[in-house]
């Protein structure tokens, strides 16, 4: 326990630098954060008009999916803060960066988690936060006190799921050439399926969305019991699939760890 405290001070002391390198440009911080909400805002953009030429998908109305689009979206913002520099992996091995990771006596992981901070990912979270503000009372969401601490936990338990398997992909790097196709792949899969009820694909692909590659979970279950589509017992259990998914994902970056090679051999 100690050492995982000791990790999370300097992971925080590791981003602060990284947000302080960051401000010294201000302009081009600014225009990081801007331009993911611009992007986020564009992919909303694509719903509103569907939703104009059909006022119901699967029996949601654009307020429901717009809070669905929130939480995924914050959920999105939450994973990917803190893991963006993980995305950079490949070029940290290709370049023989790792290795100074393994000379330095703190974990490899939380050494390229603090390399850098993904700025442009805040303006998702504006753009999330702000559509799920926006949605809910249009939607017309009764919130209780224990309505609204359901909610921040499936967004935690969202943002987890994607981490995980994110980490998962990114930890092939350290034996394979590439994954950045792969991880492109995870991020379209999440980003576009996530966005919709699963109700609209139907049989197979709707399975495999919830129980093989759990996008499901991340926002459309956990805002179907918020907006009142589903209570089934089991639902209520949706947050905690993050937590137990990220032990795994650490496990495998550990094994692919143990067979990493420098590119100096």
């Amino acid at each position: 326990m100690a050492e995982v405290v000791r990790a999370l001070r300097l992971y925080v002391l590791l981003q602060r630098a990284s947000a302080r390198g960051a401000m010294q440009y201000r302009l081009n911080t600014a225009i990081g954060v801007l331009s993911g909400a611009i992007w986020q805002g564009t992919g909303f953009a694509f719903i509103w008009v569907v939703m104009h030429t059909f006022p119901s998908l699967a029996g949601w109305g654009l307020a429901e999916i717009a809070f669905l689009y929130g939480m995924r979206l914050t959920a999105h913002a939450l994973a990917m803060i803190p893991m963006m520099s993980v995305h950079d992996i490949h070029w940290v091995v290709r370049n023989g960066e790792f290795d100074r990771f393994l000379l330095r006596p703190l974990n490899p992981l939380v050494q390229l988690m603090g390399n850098r901070m993904g700025l442009a990912q805040f303006g998702d979270l504006l753009v999330g936060v702000a559509l799920l503000a926006v949605a809910s009372q249009n939607a017309q969401v009764d919130w209780s006190l224990s309505l609204v601490a359901f909610c921040a936990l499936a967004i935690v338990g969202g943002a987890l799921i994607e981490a995980a398997f994110f980490l998962a992909l990114c930890s092939l790097s350290l034996r394979m050439i590439d994954t950045f196709a792969l991880r492109v792949f995870l991020d379209d899969v999440f980003s576009k399926f996530g966005s919709y009820p699963m109700k609209i694909f139907g049989g197979v692909t709707e399975w495999l969305l919830t129980y093989v590659l759990p996008v499901a979970f991340v926002a459309y279950i956990p805002s179907s019991v918020v907006l009142g589509k589903l209570d089934t017992p089991w639902a209520l259990a949706a947050p905690l699939l993050g937590v137990l998914l990220v032990w795994p994902a650490y496990l495998i970056w550990r094994c692919q760890l143990t067979h990493y090679q420098s590119v100096g051999h």
